[in-house]
């Protein structure tokens, strides 16, 4: 990490920051992102579960994964991005993405 006198200012504070100050930011922006990341992957496991027992006590598993997978997908569409900021059209993406891998994990261990 490097000292140097270089100064920038906080948007959001509008104070100084020195390098040092920004790679403690940095450093603790990391540390937060491996946080959330163990702790979105934890839930998923989790979820993948629970959805794994709950379908295959239905009398058809692979219909019951449908009508979960397609019901994610609907609520996921739903969601209005275009009234909200530019983020929150990659966000839907990322979700539509994910109800893919929960689609792929679930379905994986359903009798066919």
């Amino acid at each position: 990490m490097s000292t140097t006198t270089k100064v920038r200012t906080s948007p959001s504070t509008n104070k100084r920051l020195t390098e040092a100050d920004k790679d403690r930011e940095l450093e603790r922006l990391l540390k937060e992102n491996a946080e959330l990341s163990g702790l979105a992957f934890a839930t998923g496991i989790i979820l993948t579960q629970l959805l794994q027992t709950i379908t295959m006590r239905e009398m058809n598993p692979q219909n019951a994964a449908t009508k979960i997978i397609s019901s994610a997908e609907q609520a996921i569409e739903g969601f209005n991005p275009e009234q909200a900021e530019a983020i929150n059209a990659a966000m839907k993406a990322w979700a539509l993405k994910a109800v893919k891998r929960y689609e792929t994990q679930l379905r994986s261990v359903l009798p066919v």
